[in-house]
């Protein structure tokens, strides 16, 4: 879309949004700040005139039909950058834009656009300089067409009170040779004033249909279907905090970071083909729900209490999807290639595959569904808003303007003594105490992965975090037998071939061995982990 919102519009509290951007130079760039919402076909007919929209809408707006062209070099360079260069026509006239990946909000990123004469694009017109590679040295006859977009455009205008937006109903197709996807869609794009009111405007559009917040862009689309690619999953990306962050900024970067861990997985997740999606996405939410339990202690904001039961709701949702794909991918291979004699893997995945597929339709459901969908959506506005200053005493508006290293330190220590606590006797604990031990460690880790660059000392953190990694895996070897054992437990259920049950059993055997190794070892890492200094105290 063109017409940009230059970062100088945005109000303070929206300024977060490009914490952790592409680059320096990409962060004083023009930005596109952007929702898109999915819908079924033929929804956007119904939504598009509704009492709430026309409430708000300036004019009865505009019918424009786009023909885009997106270009990239023969390896898919620009892709492989998260980089974007497209040339769009609209009657006789033709734009060529570049767009670079978005920042921790997702909703905003550096976009260039340039009037160019045809549908080749110039880039001798762009300023290249600003913009830098892999865009800044490419050569004008490096690139080649890569897909095409045909969409019809209605938008209207809406304002606001606290701002513009530019609504745009797009219905379409991306094109490849003879193979096409279709495209619908509604685009809000910030014109001016304030980033939460797209979330605002967004989560009003749900009360009027069930849409579904997009995680794709047009472009990301359009490569995966003339490539064949699937969509990527992605871990999170390194803490982004400072020793001179308050608590109230630090609170806006975590819960960023973790929303845009969980939105980056979540077209992965529902497309089922690698475990990696479904599992990044569920350690998103297991962060977000970390962040979330510290924060709410220091500051009890109730919107933050909320949060944490729809991200646990959601994660378990997940829970099913991730189980049968360790068990088939990780479980059922290792042994398959340790030569286990009788053991028929292939008898074992044919009886377990129905199930994952099941379990994979469940996920589906879950991403489409308005609960999960209002989620991403309340969660992005109350980062944009920074709605936890609400409803909270004066004390606790002291305790936001602390410096972040203040809060970290008191989150570090209490749950690390809490691990203490409850490794106490470690040699006799009970199998569901165990779990509880490793629950806590789980959430120490991330709140260490979240902390560290507050602490100039890596020595001493790397030490602690390898022993409390080991410490971890070690437990969750017995976590994962007893998980497998009830996954086999299921097929057992279901199928009545010999080969099956025989492989069960062999299965359930070898688990076993693996489980008595890793407590052998387990006494000892504790010991190792005990021993060592907390970093944060170095």
């Amino acid at each position: 879309m063109c017409g940009s919102v230059g970062l100088d519009a945005m109000p303070s509290d929206a300024a977060h949004s490009d914490e952790g951007g592409p680059d320096a130079a990409a962060a004083e760039a023009p930005r596109e700040i952007e929702l898109k919402l999915l819908a079924a076909p033929g929804m956007l007919e119904q939504i598009h005139d509704a009492p709430f929209i026309v409430q708000h809408a300036r004019n009865k707006g505009t019918v424009r039909h786009l023909e885009a062209v997106y270009f990239d070099t023969p390896d898919h360079r620009l892709a492989a950058h998260g980089v974007s260069l497209r040339v769009r026509r609209s009657g006789k006239r033709c734009i060529q834009t570049i767009k670079l990946p978005p920042d921790v909000s997702q909703l905003s990123r550096p976009e260039w656009e340039t009037p160019v004469s045809g549908m080749e694009p110039d880039l001798s017109l762009f300023p290249l300089s600003d913009i830098g590679d892999p865009i800044a040295h490419l050569a004008a006859d490096a690139i080649a067409p890569v897909f095409t977009t045909r969409v019809r455009r209605r938008t209207r205008t809406i304002a606001l009170r606290n701002a513009t937006i530019e609504l745009a109903f797009d219905e379409g197709t991306i094109e490849v040779a003879d193979r096409q996807a279709p495209i619908n869609e509604i685009e809000l794009e910030l014109k001016a004033g304030d980033i939460g009111a797209l979330y605002d405007f967004g989560l009003a559009l749900l009360d009027l249909a069930p849409l579904q917040v997009g995680r794709e862009s047009k472009a990301e689309r359009g490569y995966a279907l003339a490539l064949g690619t699937e969509p990527a999953a992605n871990r999170a990306g390194p803490s982004d905090l400072t020793a001179e962050d308050s608590v109230d900024t630090a609170i806006a970067k975590l819960l960023s970071g973790c929303h845009a861990h969980m939105v980056r997985n979540a077209a992965a997740a529902a497309h089922g083909k690698a475990p990696e999606g479904v599992h990044q996405m569920r350690v998103a939410l297991r962060r977000l729900r970390t962040a979330l339990a510290l924060l709410h202690r220091e500051v009890p904001a109730p919107c933050l209490k909320s949060l944490s039961a729809e991200a646990k709701a959601i994660a378990q949702a997940l829970g099913d999807a991730r189980n049968w794909d360790v068990f088939l991918t990780s479980t059922v291979q290792g042994i398959a290639a340790a030569g286990l004699p009788g053991f028929d893997a292939e008898a074992l995945r044919a009886a377990a595959e129905p199930v994952r597929q099941q379990s994979y339709t469940a996920v589906r459901a879950m991403l489409a569904a308005e609960r999960t969908n209002r989620f991403s959506l309340s969660l992005g506005q109350i980062v944009a808003r920074r709605a936890w200053r609400n409803a909270i005493d004066s004390e606790t508006l002291n305790v936001l303007t602390e410096p972040v290293a203040a809060l970290a330190e008191r989150a570090l220590s209490r749950l690390h003594r809490k691990a203490l606590k409850q490794g106490a006797g470690f040699r006799n604990l009970e199998p569901e105490a165990r779990h509880g031990l490793r629950l806590t460690l789980k959430k120490l880790r991330y709140a260490a992965e979240f902390f560290l660059p507050l602490f100039p000392d890596d020595s001493h953190a790397k030490a602690y975090l390898k022993r409390l990694a080991k410490l971890q895996d070690a437990l969750g070897v017995d976590n994962d037998v007893t998980t497998t054992d009830q996954l086999l437990e299921a097929i057992a259920a279901r199928s009545q071939a010999p080969a099956v049950h025989r492989a069960i059993g062999l299965m359930t055997g070898w688990l076993e061995r693996d489980r008595i190794e890793a407590m052998k070892s387990l006494t000892g890492r504790w010991r190792a982990f005990k021993a060592t200094e907390p970093f944060w105290k170095a």
